[in-house]
């Protein structure tokens, strides 16, 4: 008697016009976007390169970052589900050398769960299965391009890859604050958010050319997933296996994984290498951020860019190191009472919200992290990036330099997104 997974691989072949397509969110080029995989060499990655691959014929898919989006399906050949992933790069025509971050992993059922072979033989019938995900709120907002990988369980082995230019914007309650913010000097969010984006998982991509293959009637583990990770097969040792023949994976496993739920965590960011020197930055208020709100704020500055937003390839995923707690670092203790702490290193940690005299006064603790008075009262305490240090002691203008970074091309921010994170009520 043939087993179910026999069965299921005779009738793929019949099934080659049945393949999957994304439909939401609304993909590029659509009129000329076909159901099949990428070529197995490789030379239609990324986005299934062909004439008007990036015309968005009307598709706009506009994100704020922090909401939950839909990935949905058109097709039936789901060759027993498989694992997929979410990525994002911020360029607009994305070629071979673009960077790709992962900010969802689906391990098993994407796209269709419980399903041992193909789901029918109508290439348009909707997959009765819809996902759902996250956008990081540490994302830099901006024109960006959302891909869907999925690699098939069983079958031949492929890599399937749809894109879909998206939007990503900063919430309604962010916006409230853009007239004050327009005159104030807020380049401190754009590396803490360039690294938040580094930091995440490069894409996973296999069976397009190289060693890198997953094996045939499993569902593939990613290397690296990312934290927002979501379990939709068995999850047995008999239906998962690790690639063969691929590079070591780099960064940690996920903290945690929600099982069957359609949508993950959002990623929780560490800090890269410092890839730039920002100068003192002179003048300015740095808004005060409240407790709840401190672990947002981790990144140092980075020099202001024109409103453009674009990310740029590197060679390999960026050496990560994790970034300690605004709030409970040994760097920055928060204090209980009084204005002054003590001595971190040779500067002195003020207490959060307690008075102060100076506007714009910045306060450098112990060459890691630092502190600014706004609006009469002091920041909490935040860590630089990783790579970065600053001047120790308060001055009008904070001094912050890195060293021993490999050059990056920088991800450019518009003013909408320099303005967003930098206060919150």
């Amino acid at each position: 008697m043939l087993s179910s997974t026999t069965l299921a691989v005779f009738g793929l072949a019949a099934l080659g016009s049945s393949h999957m397509i994304m439909n939401t969110p609304v993909p590029y080029g659509k009129s000329s976007l076909n159901n099949s995989p990428l070529l197995a060499d490789g030379s239609d990655f990324p986005c299934k390169q062909r004439t008007g691959v990036y015309e968005a014929e009307g598709a706009s898919n506009a994100y704020p970052l922090g909401s939950t989006q839909k990935l949905a399906f058109t097709g039936s050949a789901t060759h027993g589900g498989g694992s997929c992933q979410v990525s994002i790069t911020y360029d607009k025509a994305p070629t071979k050398d673009s960077v790709w971050k992962v900010i969802h992993s689906i391990e098993g059922g994407c796209p269709i769960k419980g399903v041992a072979g193909n789901n029918g033989d109508d290439a348009n019938l909707v997959s009765p299965d819809t996902y759902s995900f996250t956008v990081p709120t540490t994302l830099p907002a901006g024109e960006a391009t959302l891909a869907w990988t999925w690699f098939n369980k069983i079958g031949n082995r492929e890599m399937y890859m749809n894109c879909a230019p998206v939007t990503l914007s900063g919430g309604s309650s962010k916006r409230s604050y853009e007239d004050e913010l327009l005159g104030r000097n807020a380049t401190l969010i754009m590396e803490r958010d360039t690294a938040a984006y580094n930091a995440l998982p490069d894409m996973f991509i296999a069976n397009i050319g190289g060693s890198c293959k997953t094996v045939d009637s499993k569902d593939v583990i990613f290397p690296n997933p990312g934290d927002s990770l979501e379990l939709d097969g068995s999850q047995t040792s008999s239906d998962l296996a690790a690639p063969t023949g691929c590079a070591a994976g780099s960064g940690s496993s996920p903290a945690t994984a929600t099982k069957g739920t359609g949508s993950g965590a959002t990623p929780a960011a560490t800090s890269p290498k410092a890839t730039t020197t920002a100068a003192g930055i002179p003048g300015g208020v740095f808004a005060t951020v409240p407790t709840s709100a401190a672990s947002e704020a981790t990144q140092a500055p980075v020099a202001p860019a024109d409103p453009v937003v674009s990310a740029a390839p590197v060679a390999s995923a960026p050496s990560v190191a994790p970034v300690a707690s605004p709030v409970a670092s040994s760097a920055s203790p928060a204090p209980s009472s009084g204005t002054s702490t003590g001595t971190t290193g040779s500067g002195t940690v003020q207490v959060a919200g307690s008075a102060c005299t100076t506007e714009g006064m910045w306060n450098c603790i112990g060459g890691t992290s630092f502190q600014q008075c706004g609006s009469g009262t002091w920041s909490v305490v935040q860590q630089l990036a990783a790579g970065t240090s600053c001047s120790s002691g308060e001055s009008s203008a904070i001094n912050i330099t890195a060293s021993g970074s490999k050059a990056k091309r920088a991800i450019r921010f518009s003013n909408a997104h320099v303005r967003r994170h930098l206060h919150k009520s």
